[in-house]
């Protein structure tokens, strides 16, 4: 009886596995190997002589053996890889690093010195501990902090030594979080070591012994060699990496690294490797979140990166048959790995060549032209327009995809079921990327005329997002935007010219004419969807963004001026002083109404972003204005934090005590922007204040494999 409950409780443990991997496509991927072959046998062999792993269970297209007691028969060897394990962690050394974890919270040590000095003290009690510490739970983490102060010796010392294993530590659930920071940090460095230079800390220079004593340094790896180690490592088991939840995250980093592109971008929440759940973790842990501005930007690479990214991208597609390659596409941790990919692939020109990665997603799309029948691709794509997983991966794929594919998949998928799909809670993110990304005027004329009918459900019926979609498409491409105004003000309700006044309220509140007719004015609540199609609408070239201001120019002064101190009315208000398509006399004229209002603004949490926006598109006869308002009020602005920071980001201490050299200030600032634009085309950009994750007021929560920006937007709406 007792043997009885026992393997019962495995079985459920098993399964809970299985359950939790059913994602990466292996029930379809199993049904569709039965029907291929009617034996439920691997499939065909694909290039480079892959086969998939036999699949008994029906669990998981991939096996993991995290015992490393499974069974040797020959149905399971296909791959077996057990996590990194090196037994407990010695309590005294345990103890000691969480002793020094305070000082690794906080580092604040007196002189260089004193860092250096405690920094090589800890690595000197860790040595010959060091993958041991990898796979605790609290010392991974500890060892992720002490690296953010570790010079550059010490981290490619540490890295060296996770080389002969780093296959099992990429899979193990805490080391592979030591691994991926030792990506990032290499990444941070490599563009240093290109140039020649060393580290800014005092220790590269000598390595501890363990003796308390400096010994001479060893030679090591360079961070080049280190990382083309780690992709020598992981693209023989690519597919199967990209299956387990530990371990795909160290594969997006990696093609990143290796493609120079920006990592981690704290003013774009989607650009992030790690979750919101997993980044607020370590922010509560750390105190701050761990960020580096050359992560966030593009970086010079190795040249060997590009020969060794291109290899492993071939290898990796080639390893993954029809089959595998599918089941990542619904998969919530194969998934962003899978788009990185994609992405890549249309770099190289790779994208849709017969066979590709791509096609074979697509079932085959791309190989026979888009012309074939074929009942079970249109049904699998058809499951992923409305899968949670599937929609982010044909989103990705309208982003990428040429004029002909995008085309096709539009006649195809989207054309005859647009209203469907439109207002579908989870395919009309879908739909809002095809529209974004229309490759020319004539799709996007098309699109809209299909879309003109159903604007009134979609404004009304939680579905704004697809109109928006369609303008910033608009804006892209710079055409078709008397359409969309036409569309709109049909599916708004307005009839006659002059009800086009109100535009902008039918908007920043979301309603149709003959209901705000009837609504008390000052009890309307601003609809955040609204104020992004406003945002939308002021980006428009031309004349597409004059009715708007009209309809602004029409308002009375002091409701504008309760718009600027609301989260989303103030949006409104910046956006159109920020844009690139107002023109300077428009822009003028906006910035005058607020004249006597700038200290009312700026001690307010929102009205100040206001001051801000008015304080970058001003010229230098109205800064001075402004800031001659400021100094007046200056002591209600030092009582209030934001009054405060508008009166630094002015320099109104410096006007009260020399003007003409506040003066010449602003004209160097005012000569820099006009030297970015002719370089660039655009005005300089500048700094916020405004935290990103309030820009749109949209939800930005990630599921835990960092896939899902957008699961909570959708319960909301």
């Amino acid at each position: 009886m007792g043997a009885d409950a026992k393997r019962k409780t495995r079985r459920g443990r098993r399964g809970g596995e299985g359950k939790r991997q059913k994602d990466a496509g292996a029930e379809v991927a199993a049904g569709e190997q039965h029907a291929a072959n009617g034996r439920g046998e691997p499939a065909p062999a694909a290039a480079d002589g892959y086969v998939a792993p036999p699949m008994e269970t029906a669990d998981s297209v991939f096996y993991f053996d995290t015992t490393g007691q499974g069974s040797t028969s020959a149905s399971e060897a296909a791959e077996k890889v057990s996590p990194a394990s090196y037994g407990l962690v010695n309590p005294d050394l345990q103890k000691y690093l969480k002793s020094c974890e305070g000082m690794l919270d906080q580092p604040d040590f007196e002189t260089a010195e004193d860092r250096d000095i405690f920094v090589r003290n800890v690595y000197g009690e860790m040595k010959n501990h060091e993958l041991q510490l990898t796979t605790d739970h609290e010392c991974s983490r500890i060892l992720e902090k002490l690296f953010r102060i570790s010079s550059e010796y010490q981290i490619q010392r540490f890295f060296s030594i996770t080389r002969e294993d780093t296959l099992r530590l990429a899979i193990h659930r805490f080391s592979s979080h030591t691994i991926q920071t030792l990506l990032l940090l290499s990444a941070v460095a490599l563009e240093r070591e290109a140039r020649g230079e060393t580290s800014s800390f005092s220790a590269d220079a000598e390595d501890d012994g363990g003796d308390g004593a400096a010994s001479v340094r060893t030679e090591l790896p360079s961070f080049e060699q280190l990382v083309l180690g780690v992709v020598e490592a992981l693209t023989p088991h690519w597919p199967f990496l990209m299956s387990n939840e530990y371990a795909s995250h160290i594969l997006r980093v990696l093609l990143l690294v290796l493609s120079g592109r920006p990592i981690e971008d704290q003013a774009n929440p989607k650009s992030s490797i790690k979750s919101k759940r997993s980044t607020k973790y370590m922010e509560d842990r750390n105190g701050a979140p761990a960020s580096h501005r050359s992560l966030a930007a593009q970086r010079t690479v190795p040249e060997s990166f590009a020969a060794a990214l291109d290899q492993l991208l071939s290898k990796a597609s080639g390893a993954m048959s029809d089959v595998v390659a599918r089941g990542f596409t619904n998969s919530p941790v194969g998934c962003p790995v899978l788009q990185l990919m994609l992405e890549f692939d249309a770099g190289r020109g790779r994208l849709e060549e017969p066979g590709s990665l791509l096609d074979k997603c697509l079932m085959g799309l791309i190989s026979d032209g888009g012309k074939g029948e074929n009942p079970r691709r249109d049904a699998v794509v058809k499951m992923a327009l409305e899968d949670v997983v599937g929609s982010h991966f044909l989103q990705k794929v309208a982003e990428v995809a040429s004029e002909a594919l995008f085309q096709t998949l539009y006649d195809r998928y989207f054309s005859r079921n647009l209203r469907q799909l439109a207002q579908h809670p989870i395919a009309n993110f879908v739909v809002q990327s095809m529209f974004e990304h229309a490759k020319n005027a004539d799709q996007l004329k098309a699109m809209i005329a299909q879309t003109a009918p159903l604007v009134r459900n979609l404004l009304f019926g939680r579905r704004a997002g697809v109109v928006r979609a369609l303008l910033v498409a608009c804006s892209r491409l710079g055409a078709c935007y008397g359409e969309i105004m036409d569309a709109l003000y049909c599916g708004l309700g307005i009839s006659a010219a002059e009800e086009r006044k109100e535009l902008i309220n039918l908007l920043a509140f979301l309603m149709s004419y003959p209901e705000f007719a009837k609504a008390d004015y000052y009890q309307l609540p601003f609809n955040i969807q609204g104020a992004l199609i406003i945002q939308a609408i002021v980006q428009l070239p031309g004349s597409g963004h004059e009715p708007l201001l009209d309809s602004y120019f029409g308002q009375d002064a002091e409701r504008l001026l309760s718009w600027c101190k609301d989260a989303s009315g103030s949006r409104i208000i910046e956006a159109i002083i920020s844009s690139p398509h107002v023109p300077k006399r428009t822009k003028n004229r906006v910035l005058q109404g607020y004249v006597g209002r700038f200290v009312d603004l700026a001690v307010d949490k929102y009205g100040s972003h206001v001051v801000d926006s008015c304080w970058a598109a001003a010229g230098i006869e109205f800064k001075e204005k402004i800031v001659g308002e400021l100094v007046r009020g200056e002591a209600r602005l030092q009582d209030s934090p934001f009054g405060r920071t508008v009166l630094r980001n002015c320099g109104a201490e410096q006007y009260k005590r020399r003007a003409d050299e506040w003066r010449q200030r602003e004209r160097n600032i005012e000569k820099r922007k006009r030297v970015f634009k002719d370089i660039v085309g655009s005005d300089a950009p500048a700094a916020s204040r405004r935290p990103a994750k309030d820009a749109a007021k949209v939800c930005t929560c990630t599921s835990v494999a960092g896939v899902s920006m957008r699961l909570c937007g959708r319960l909301h709406h």
